[in-house]
Parts: structure tokens; sequence; C-alpha cells
């Protein structure tokens, strides 16, 4: 049942794609055997574009956070390539794949702010990547970074919070300003692991409307993984279903019955 085309619906908001978007992200025939025989990932096919938000769905175990550390090389993939827009990661090393690395941005489950600090100061570390020298203070940033660190934050919908210390925020304003910190790196691809997993629904709602803005209107490529089927059939230009590290189906919400989504995880309990 595998798609290749995205659904161009503007799911769960009145935000919509166009046709013609460019291929930001794309994961050629991954593989990943770990030293004890475990296969994590097989002959994994991905294809992510600019102003898509693509969600991946699976079980505990399945290889969904095995596929976001191949694709930003925390680990290094047995076979297969990795592309960002024209640049092949799988076989970087050192300062080149430091610099590739900048083109792409990690949000997580935990917000991982340090609370003592400011908002804005929070949010300007993401511009870290293209300033080694710097303190990471704040006095260590340049003004243009600050101003980009609070324009990030506008775009987040928390520009009123910049100087409020990180440690005084509820839980979906923090993950809005890991969002701001990820925007602040200017990346091409955004990539999510689980990051509504702590929130109340309401919040995890919010989360998913800025990342399906963010595609679409930043023109971001982003990659998202979930457990929260609801959330991906609201959401998700596409579906991709992954078991035991091999890819299950890759549709859009609309041609993607929920059955096939359930067994995703029922056939790992049988």
């Amino acid at each position: 049942m595998a798609g290749t085309s995205p659904a161009m619906t503007g799911r769960g908001d009145e935000f919509s794609n166009g046709e013609g978007l460019q291929s930001m992200l794309r994961v050629r025939r991954l593989s990943l055997r770990y030293p004890n025989g475990k296969l994590a990932l097989a002959d994994f096919d991905l294809e992510v574009r600019a102003g898509e938000l693509v969600i991946v769905l699976g079980g505990n175990g399945s290889g969904k956070t095995t596929l976001l550390r191949c694709v930003t090389r925390t680990v290094v993939p047995t076979a297969g390539e990795v592309w960002v827009s024209e640049t092949q990661l799988t076989h970087l090393e050192g300062e080149k794949l430091r610099r590739a690395r900048l083109d792409l941005a990690m949000i997580s489950q935990h917000a991982a702010l340090v609370k003592r600090r400011s908002v804005l100061a929070n949010v300007a570390t993401g511009s870290l990547g293209r300033h080694e020298s710097l303190r990471t203070d704040l006095g260590g940033f340049p003004p243009e970074e600050l101003s980009a660190a609070r324009a990030r934050l506008g775009e987040v919908g928390l520009a009123e919070l910049s100087d409020q210390r990180a440690g005084t925020l509820s839980g979906g304003q923090a993950q809005r300003v890991s969002i701001a910190r990820a925007l602040a790196q200017r990346p091409r691809v955004l990539l999510a692991d689980e990051p509504v997993a702590s929130l109340d629904p309401e919040a995890a709602e919010d989360i998913m409307r800025l990342l399906r803005r963010l595609a679409v209107e930043g023109n971001l490529a982003v990659l998202c993984v979930l457990h929260q089927i609801d959330l991906a059939y609201s959401y998700a230009d596409r579906i991709v279903g992954i078991r035991d590290g091999r890819k299950i189906f890759d549709d859009p919400p609309g041609a993607l019955p929920r059955e096939s989504v359930r067994h995703l995880y029922l056939d790992r309990a049988a």
C-alpha cells in the first residue's frame, strides 16, 4: 500500500501545501544491524519534501527513533544513504559532518531547557553551531542573533516571554521554546522524536498545529515520530508505518485505513 506522493490537503488546519515541492530529506535503503546481530532497520526508504509534515508510527522497539538517529548520524548505519538536500551525510566525518548537520534540527520529548536562564538565552543557543567561539552566556551572542531569537519566539507565539526564566514555563510553553531554539539553527529539516508525549491533549494539539504551520509557512521538511494515531491523521501529509525496522506503508491519511495502522501494534503483540 506504499504511496509515492504527499497529501496536499492542509490537514488539521487552514494551511495547505503546493505542488512541485523540493526534496529535502531522502533516505535510501537504510539498514542498521547491531553487533549482536539484531536488525534495527532494513532497506528503509523515505522522502520528505519542503513544506511537508510526515509522521512515523510504530510500536515500541519498531525502529522509529533508530531511524532518526541514523538520519542525524548519531549512530552509523550499516548500509544505505541519507541525503539532506544535495548533501550525502552517510560517509561524512569531522568538520564536514558537523557543518552538514546544521541543516538538521532535532526536537525531543523533553524540552531540555536551561531552567535558570531566560527564554531568549535558551533560544539563542540554537545559533551556536554557526558561532563556535562564542560564550554560551547571553552577553556572548551577536546582536543579530538575539534579534533572530526574538523573531523565532514570535513564530512560536511566545515573544512576550523572552525575559522570563525558562524554569517558570508550562510544559507546552517549554516545548514551544525548544522548537524556537531549533529554528534558530536555521535548519532545512526539522526532526521531532515524540514531541508531545509529555503534554496534555490540548497542548499536544497546539504543538502539532505549530509543526504543521512551520512546515508550510517556513517551507521546512518536518519528520515527526508519534504514538498518537489520531494526531497523525489530523496533521500529517503522509503517515509512514514501521514495524521490526521495515517500512510497512507510506500513505496520505485519506488513503490509509485505520485498521492498517492498528496492525502495527497488534501484530507485535500476537
